[in-house]
């Protein structure tokens, strides 16, 4: 079972979007894969339409007293289930402190899921926090969208030197992308003509910004499900090759 943190430090670059749509087609092409929407927001857990509430909350999960196969729903897709949000993910940082081995317990939590899924991919809130590094420790990527501008690449930047820091970047791959992307615009065609060449492990594809993205929160449903056709969705599909090689 290969785990995917879909995950950046900044809000609003297409991180929710990213996991719906991967999951989406990691399912469609024979992978068993569940998406955990750790973001108590709940983003995720609507497109799929599923209620974004979990028996016990956060604290039941991390206490083992709510079985993880008892919180996981179906989805309208074949082999594509839900882990849902739950508003106490809010706390999470602090529910983790209550509990042994603190950054390795999501791992702990998803390790007895192996025989069931051949993908997990996290949704993941905007943060370094507890929650994060718990991701970190227990993902084996992290596909991490950028909008191509300066800030986004100075975020890209912090990530790299968290990991190097807590000496989790020789197991843990980032994988960066450009999420979002307008390429008529001067300064972020600057920005991807430049920063992929300091990361290794920089994706090719590039997602454009486009409507029809956005229509994901109208239509309750993964882009290519009713936008076969779109620009956005053979980027997607293109995202979806490249992370499947690397993983």
């Amino acid at each position: 079972m290969k785990i995917v943190g879909v995950y950046s430090i900044k809000g609003g670059v297409g991180k929710t979007s990213t996991a719906v749509n991967i999951a989406y087609l990691a399912a469609a092409a024979g992978w068993r894969t569940l998406v955990w929407d750790l973001d108590p927001q709940g983003a995720a857990s609507y497109y799929f339409r599923v209620k974004p509430k979990v028996k016990g909350g956060g604290r039941a999960l991390l206490a083992r007293s709510q079985a993880m196969d008892d919180a996981i729903k179906g989805t309208d897709f074949e082999r594509l289930d839900l882990l849902p949000a739950d508003f106490s993910y809010r706390n999470m940082d602090l529910l983790l402190e209550d509990v042994k081995h603190p950054t390795k317990r999501l791992g702990k939590l998803l390790k007895p899921l192996a025989d069931d899924y051949d993908l997990v991919v996290l949704d993941c809130p905007p943060s370094i926090s507890l929650m994060s590094e718990n991701i970190f420790r227990a993902a084996h990527a992290l596909l991490v969208p950028l909008i191509p501008t300066t800030l986004s690449a100075r975020t890209l930047a912090q990530l790299g030197d968290f990991l190097a820091r807590e000496q989790l970047d020789d197991r843990l791959r980032m994988l960066p992308f450009f999420s979002m992307a307008e390429p008529g615009k001067r300064l972020q065609q600057e920005v991807m003509r430049q920063l992929p060449d300091q990361y290794q492990d920089f994706l090719q594809t590039i997602v454009p910004k486009a409507a029809e993205v956005e229509r994901m929160g109208l239509r309750r449903m993964p882009l290519p499900a009713y936008a076969p056709g779109h620009a956005a969705t053979r980027a997607f599909q293109d995202l979806w090759r490249e992370l499947a090689a690397a993983i």
